[in-house]
């Protein structure tokens, strides 16, 4: 077929865009010569050739349909040209959906009806009426995973009618794949979608203006055609005949649409209903929400609840808000029994206190919570330290293995007697100083200690808590801003009242834990008030002195642990008072055990073997020391405490067991000097520390005489008062006790008299034989003063008594030579008076004897008056008369 015209070219159509059914105007060149050379158009794709009305060769008008494409070219084809171009393009707008009861002023393709119930998204409300696609773009889901956009976006939704509606999060969910284009375009039909319902009606009227305008020119066009023919007055006319028809056209479309118009105002009624409680949907889930959040432990999001409907529903007259308001308040007051019973629960931290007090106070509860949390709280500690005593004596009292770290029961027994004095081992020649073989105890601590650092721990656990828990309700801390306000007038007088109580409950516990240690430390000064409820170690034996100066530190820390939580120090003087009676206990009871150390746990006078001489009060004396040392602690004042000495009756005591140790060491050296030879352990003996060592020949098994014992008891007794007590009187001043001076005076006083009765009993010994074995010796072989031979020196001499007294102590030989010359000379004395003649050789025998010259140790006092006792003697002689015989 040969073409006799250009192909069609189309270079303009209007609208450029718009929804199916749209009526377009295409405009351009060689569009045909008439209707019937118009064989096709096509827009986007879709023919629309039915619905074209050929214009002229320059304009055609159809309607767009239903298009596969959203954007294309208009193609004109003629039989004259032949298929044309176009220079221009359409754009398909997706058709906004139309329910079956929405206004249109176009027909809906009933084939596209969009049914709005049907259109539900996951988590939206069931009847809520929305809009499909507020946007106006493609909906394509996203592939991200629901709990992943939950978790982005805590709290939030896509639902756009929900109060916490996200825009992230729809658009993440609904328009992932959306380029900015299209969300430019999105914006603009929210525009226009906010300007319909702004306008209402006239944008009803403007949107279907076209359709009206057609309508109105067909009715014109009738109306003409009618007239031209003037038959619309007559009967059967076509005029009537339509209007007959309209009006059973009319008549069934009211039968039609009646069941659909009744459904439409049950309908009505029903989203009235459905939106009355989408509205107020807070209150009427309210319920349910406080039970799920209260099982969760959201206490605060319930609060939050509870607030917001007391402020909307608290006053209202409508009867189904106060029927579920009522469900609300019952809901309520359980959870307030439930958070006061959590916060009467022990144990628990003082954040879940403070937490469970505050909500309490947000919801209004009865009562005064804290107050009633603070008198839990005390109630709790006083019953955690009585089963705290409770369960140590059961594990005291227990056999061995039953209740956890059993204590040695017979260690604590020995360890109460410590002294450092029994401590002491033998030490033979070349051995080197051992401790005792019972020196286990020492690994053990004794029951009751334990106890007491038990106690105090837990004290030191809970009432830091239990003091901050009292500030943080006199300071409203424990109370929220709201609960403050309007509660301030009524919790000021409530503090001000119950200051004293707490401070009741203060003592109340500073009393518990002082009674509890000192049933446990002091049983016997317990007993007599709190015996049967704070004793139960009544059958044990009192602690040594260490274990007490271990309990005293830890009290000390537990006080000043306690007063740097600015408590009064009113309320603490309990423990004070406590630290100072165990301070002064620790004292008497170290002392007593030393006493009794130096008095009852020695067998011999301690010091090292016979190898090695060594001074027995230098071991004493360094018992002493070490007893004092570990006073040292004890005595001293720390800040805020007594001295231990302060009151008289404590200053006596002590006084009196200073004594007692010395007295105590004496009776020990007493009882030592007197003690039979089968009962001596030798190798503990030891000399006085300036006598040299004269006893490396003897065999270490050489058995001491009586008077080898009376010798080192007084080489002992002189090294005493010179050092020794000199030493230990200096030691007590430094560590502050009282009664120096009578200490001294008492000590060195039975010192002297121990030291005389023991040098007079040695003196019995050594002088007794001698001055008995004087006249026997005179006279053997029946010798007579009258008739002896001439005289040829002095003969008196003291055999072996200056080596045997010089061997112990040099210091001991001047005065026991003097008393032993002395005796002799009285007996000598004695002997020349009895004698009735002397020949001449006899007058010249007894000066001889008289004269002779006494031991070179004596000194010039001693000589003198060794003369002196021998010039009775010598007046009993005759004369003599020669020079020779005098010289």
């Amino acid at each position: 077929m040969s073409r006799s015209r250009q192909p069609p070219l189309v270079t303009g159509i209007s609208p450029n865009e718009g929804i199916p059914w749209t009526k377009v105007t295409i405009r351009g060149e060689n569009l045909g010569t008439g209707p019937a050379d118009l064989i096709g158009l096509t827009i986007c794709g879709h023919n629309c050739l039915l619905t074209a009305e050929w214009m002229s060769a320059s304009k055609i008008v159809c309607r767009v349909g239903q298009a596969k494409n959203d954007k294309g070219d208009i193609i004109v084809t003629t039989k004259s040209g032949g298929r044309g171009t176009s220079t221009v393009s359409f754009k398909l707008l997706r058709p906004e959906k139309i329910g079956i009861l929405d206004q249109s002023a176009v027909w809906v393709d009933e084939m596209n009806y969009y049914d709005m119930r049907t259109d539900r998204n996951k988590g939206i409300p069931p009847l809520s009426l929305r809009p499909a696609n507020p946007l106006g773009i493609e909906i394509e889901k996203g592939k991200f995973p629901q709990k992943d956009l939950e978790t982005l976006f805590p709290g939030m939704s896509a639902d756009f009618t929900s109060e916490n509606f996200s825009a992230a999060w729809y658009l993440i969910e609904n328009h992932s794949s959306a380029s900015f284009e299209q969300l430019k375009m999105a914006i603009a039909h929210l525009k226009r979608q906010a300007n319909k319902k702004s306008e209402g009606s006239l944008a009803y009227v403007k949107g279907g203006l076209s359709t009206f305008f057609e309508a109105q020119d067909a009715l014109s066009a009738i109306h003409q055609k009618l007239e031209a023919d003037g038959t619309e007055k007559v009967e059967g006319s076509m005029t009537q005949k339509l209007e007959n028809v309209l009006n059973r056209a009319s008549n069934t479309a009211d039968t039609l649409f009646q069941e659909v118009l009744g459904r439409k105002d049950k309908a009505d009624s029903t989203r009235n209903a459905l939106n009355v409680l989408q509205r107020f949907k807070f209150l009427f889930n309210l319920p349910l929400n406080i039970e799920r959040n209260t099982q969760k432990g959201d206490y605060d999001v319930v609060i939050n609840d509870y607030e917001k409907a007391k402020s909307l529903f608290g006053k209202t007259e409508v009867q189904v808000f106060k029927k579920y308001y009522a469900e609300v308040e019952t809901r309520i007051e359980a959870l307030r029994e439930l958070l006061l019973e959590k916060l009467l629960e022990t144990p628990s931290t003082l954040h879940d206190q403070k937490r469970y007090i505050r909500h309490l106070s947000d919801l209004h509860a009865p009562g005064d919570p804290a107050w009633q949390c603070i008198g839990a709280q005390h109630r709790w500690i006083l019953q955690l330290m009585h089963s705290c005593r409770e369960g140590c004596v059961r594990d005291l009292k227990g056999p061995p293995g039953l209740h956890g770290t059993s204590l040695d029961l017979d260690a604590e027994l020995r360890a109460s007697a410590p002294s450092h004095l029994g401590q002491t081992a033998s030490l033979k020649r070349g051995s080197s100083f051992q401790p005792g073989r019972d020196d286990a105890w020492r690994c053990k601590t004794p029951h009751r200690v334990a106890f007491v650092e038990k106690l105090t721990k837990l004290v030191l656990s809970q009432l830091p808590n239990f003091w901050k828990l009292w500030i943080s309700y006199v300071n409203g801390s424990l109370f929220s801003e709201t609960a403050e306000k309007s509660g301030h007038i009524e919790r000021s007088k409530n503090v001000r009242q119950r200051q004293n109580d707490f401070k009741k409950m203060i003592q109340e516990v500073m009393q518990c834990l002082v009674k509890l240690v000192r049933g446990a430390l002091l049983p016997l000064g317990a007993a007599e008030g709190g015996g049967r409820q704070h004793g139960g170690w009544e059958a044990k034996a009192e602690l040594p002195g260490q274990w007490l100066a271990h309990t005293i530190q830890t009290l000390r820390l537990t006080y000043d642990s306690l007063a740097a939580l600015e408590i009064p120090s009113d309320l603490l003087q309990t423990i004070q008072d406590l630290v100072l009676d165990l301070r002064v206990r620790c004292v008497v009871v170290t002392l007593q055990h030393t006493a009794e150390g130096t008095s009852g746990t020695l067998t011999a006078l301690p010091g090292v073997g016979a190898a090695r001489p060594g001074p027995s009060p230098c071991r004493f004396e360094r018992c002493v020391l070490l007893s004092l040392q570990s006073l040292r602690g004890v005595l001293e004042c720390k800040p805020g405490e007594a001295s231990v000495f302060q009151h008289p009756k404590t200053q006596e005591e002590v006084c009196q067991l200073s004594i007692n140790i010395m007295q105590g060491f004496l009776y020990c050296l007493e009882q030592l000097s007197t003690k039979p030879d089968a009962d001596v352990d030798t190798a503990h003996l030891s000399v006085d520390v300036s006598s040299p060592d004269l006893f490396g020949s003897i065999h270490e098994d050489f058995g001491l005489t009586s008077e080898q014992r009376l010798l080192i008891v007084l080489s002992n007794c002189c090294y005493l008062e010179r050092y020794t007590f000199l030493n230990i009187a200096e030691q007590f001043e430094k560590h502050n006790f009282q009664g120096i001076e009578r200490i001294t005076q008492v000590s060195m006083a039975s010192l002297k008299d121990l030291d005389q009765r023991l040098f007079e009993s040695y003196i019995e010994l050594k002088a007794d034989p001698i001055v008995g074995s004087l006249e026997p010796g005179i006279y053997a072989g029946y010798f007579d003063w009258r008739d002896c031979l001439p005289p040829t020196g002095g003969w008196f001499q003291v055999p072996g008594l200056q080596v045997h007294v010089f061997t112990v102590s040099k210091d001991l030989v001047p005065r026991v030579l003097s008393r032993v010359v002395e005796a002799v000379s009285e007996e000598l004395s004695r002997l020349m008076q009895c004698v009735s003649s002397f020949s001449r050789n006899g007058a010249l025998q007894v000066p001889c004897l008289c004269c002779a010259r006494g031991p070179s140790c004596l000194n010039h006092g001693d000589v003198c008056q060794l003369q002196s006792s021998f010039k009775q003697a010598l007046e009993a002689l005759p004369q003599l008369s020669s020079g020779a015989d005098r010289k």
